[in-house]
């Protein structure tokens, strides 16, 4: 009985380089890791649609070609392990710079799907103080790189990020020994409150704040269901903030609150593409067959 090869293909095309992957089921062995994935295919090749005359880098299998000035094909090598990419093993900036560049703009890449806003919340406890114009996934040096932001980043905009959502609110940084905490001043309290007294609402929208106005923007920047846990009224903020932070960067927000994706649509920048899901189908809303972008996979 044959048996129907399986493939995972993921890929994307920009205007200078493109990369494609295609993944698929390792040959029967012994080996505990043979559930594991294997890597057939990976090229590199220059501008958006893939052909023969545009292919830069290739691996098939265990064999990596580079392409040379004159056109030629260069080995480079012959033993590349079923289970790692060419993206991981090669670092040659001379023979092969073309994965160099590429590999260094993906690891600029930035995706935040879940801030922990619990009561035990790395972002509401002392965290030792440091320069941080990156938020790290989990929004653990949020104070830091709230105060970075302060001194080397986009300090108005910052303000006018916390003044849009809270009206007549101040964001201050606590400094403790070396270690930084949130402190937020609010109209009609008090006396200020700390990073563990804030809502989850207030401080997903402060990890927002701070990862959307990084001093350091990255070339992509993904953020999944940014809307959980804010109130509906915050939302026309949070999408003014995105359309800030879109004006240096390429912005990916995956959402399913109504307010905030009518909101977004007021920028005239903005790209809004519905999803719809059919007999375990995701496919574009409205998009017939022809007008599926034009996209070519390398055969195994």
């Amino acid at each position: 009985m044959k048996m129907e090869s399986q493939a995972l293909r993921l890929g994307f095309r920009g205007d200078d380089f493109s990369y494609a992957i295609d993944l698929g089921l390792p040959t029967p062995s012994e080996s505990a890791f043979r559930g594991d994935p294997v890597i057939k295919t990976e090229v590199i090749w220059h501008g958006e649609h893939l052909r023969p005359a545009s292919q830069l880098v290739e691996r098939r299998n265990a064999v990596v070609r580079v392409r040379r000035d004159n056109g030629d094909w260069d080995l480079f090598t012959s033993h590349m392990q079923p289970f790692e990419s060419m993206m991981d093993m090669i670092a040659d900036p001379q023979r092969a710079a073309e994965v160099v560049t590429l590999r260094d703009r993906i690891r600029t890449w930035r995706f935040y799907d879940h801030f922990r806003t619990d009561t035990e919340a790395p972002a509401r406890q002392l965290q030792i103080g440091t320069y941080t114009p990156v938020l790290s996934h989990d929004g653990r040096d949020l104070a830091a790189a709230l105060q970075t932001i302060f001194e080397i980043g986009d300090a108005p905009a910052l303000n006018a990020a916390i003044a849009d959502a809270f009206p007549g609110a101040k964001l201050q940084i606590v400094s403790q020994d070396g270690r930084f905490s949130v402190s937020m001043h609010q109209h009609g309290l008090l006396r200020p409150l700390s990073a563990a007294e804030l809502s989850d609402g207030t401080l997903r929208y402060l990890l927002w704040t701070a990862a959307m106005l990084t001093p350091r923007p990255p070339h992509l920047m993904v953020l999944n269901e940014p809307e959980s846990s804010l109130h509906p009224d915050i939302l026309p903020a949070l999408a003014r903030l995105i359309g800030v932070a879109a004006k240096s960067t390429q912005i990916f927000v995956v959402s399913h609150a109504s307010r905030l994706i009518a909101a977004l649509k007021e920028n005239s920048a903005c790209l809004s593409i519905e999803l719809d899901k059919q007999l375990s189908e995701t496919q574009i809303l409205g998009q017939g067959k022809l007008d599926v972008p034009s996209w070519h996979w390398l055969n195994r």
